[in-house]
């Protein structure tokens, strides 16, 4: 009995620090990936780049995130008890790829260098929910909820702690320097983690099983109902932030701080709402939580259209935050619920790379609409989209999430 106890106490005590370990870890991956869009004017200067070849260079930093998470969820299924190694390694590559960056001198380099920051941040991804939806199986919702906080905070400080220092640093050093950060979280990153994924439940599944679990995966309604709504929302959200800014600039007038006031509204209010929306998806449900939400964010949307300039728009758009990426770890812990403990990593491998694929034509078609009526257009598109969605979401069954993760997904 004393055996037992003090085997739950450390059990536990595991739990708590993987949960602390893996939110301040996703800071800092949230911190390398908003280098990004504060480093372009300063990369697009330094190196003479035309706005096509800007363009191919966004392309590849984002759509090697999509198809990387594929075989990146298929490591971390496969190789649980190396998960120390994986999560480490992604904060590596991503100080890696600023250094290279940083070092490129022509466009052919420039390619590859970027590539990496998405090798880094699909290596975390799966691993790291992976992780925690199956130490937490009871509340997954809220578990990884804390962890999307953590993505939160990073999209929060990091364009204003960016911003200040290119004022007084040189892009290259300062995307040279980015190496000493990726080091030093490394090096609290591998001694927190310790022993934990020694200790993993299971054994490594053959090849067999975990094919047979993957093929079951996507052929469950309720996971294709969510790979649905998130190609939904995902056209609404890339929509928003395109034109949003271009809305706030032209037409309203904004100043350029403004507008980076209302851009991080969409990524603060996150912090507030993802551990409510978690804890209430726990407690009432997946599809409790995500219908009502769905319905809100959409007509959120159409609230743009109608908000006044000032105070009131400002509100609108603070309220669309609380959802913009609150939602994908409803959703993300939705199709956990249903998928087999061998494939947990895989589900944001297979939901991430189709979800990507459908949502790229968005901007394209939201473009046409805009440009055949006003930049209103785009939000009402946008929350045409989301409802799509809620109304996918409504005519599926979703089951009950308060159990733990099945063996066999269907």
């Amino acid at each position: 009995m004393i055996d037992s106890t003090a085997t739950e106490t450390r059990r536990r005590g595991a739990g708590t620090t993987l949960l602390i370990a893996l939110t301040l870890g996703h800071v800092a991956v949230h911190w390398f990936q908003q280098l990004w869009p504060l480093i372009i004017p300063s990369l697009k200067a330094g190196l003479g780049l035309s706005n096509v070849e800007l363009g191919v260079l966004s392309s590849v930093r984002q759509f090697s995130v999509g198809p990387m998470m594929l075989p990146s969820g298929i490591l971390a299924d496969l190789f649980r008890t190396r998960t120390r190694l994986i999560l480490v390694g992604a904060v590596l590559a991503l100080g890696t790829s600023h250094i290279l960056v940083a070092l490129s001198d022509s466009y052919p380099w420039l390619l590859p260098s970027i590539a990496v920051v998405g090798i880094g941040t699909a290596l975390w991804h799966p691993a790291a929910t992976a992780s925690l939806s199956l130490r937490f199986p009871q509340r997954r919702g809220s578990v990884l909820a804390m962890h999307g906080v953590g993505a939160s905070i990073g999209d929060t400080i990091a364009p204003l702690g960016i911003g200040a220092l290119l004022l007084v640093v040189d892009w290259r050093i300062f995307l040279g320097l980015q190496f000493i950060p990726a080091v030093l979280v490394a090096l609290l990153l591998w001694p927190a983690l310790g022993t934990i994924f020694q200790e993993v439940e299971g054994v490594r599944p053959s090849l067999r099983s975990y094919w047979a679990d993957v093929q079951a995966l996507v052929r469950h309604r309720v996971v294709l109902a969510i790979v649905g709504v998130n190609v939904f929302t995902g056209m609404a959200r890339i929509t928003t932030l395109t034109f949003l800014p271009v809305y706030l600039r032209e037409q309203l007038d904004y100043s350029t701080f403004l507008l980076g006031v209302h851009v991080t509204l969409l990524y603060a209010m996150g912090a507030v709402s993802q551990p409510v929306l978690g804890h209430l998806s726990d407690r009432f449900g997946r599809q409790a939580v995500l219908l009502p939400s769905l319905v809100l964010f959409g007509l959120l949307h159409w609230g743009l259209v109608l908000a006044a300039p000032g105070l009131p728009l400002s509100l609108v758009v603070g309220a669309i935050g609380l959802f913009f990426y609150a939602l994908g770890t409803v959703t993300q812990a939705t199709v956990m619920d249903v998928a087999s403990e061998r494939v947990q990593a895989s589900t944001m491998g297979v939901t991430t790379f189709l979800g990507q694929i459908f949502t790229l034509p968005a901007p394209v078609i939201a473009g046409f609409v805009v440009s055949g009526f006003d930049l209103k257009a785009a939000f009402v598109f946008s929350g045409c989209a989301i409802l799509l969605g809620a109304l996918l979401l409504a005519i599926v069954r979703v089951p009950p999430s308060s159990r733990p993760t099945p063996r066999f997904a269907g």
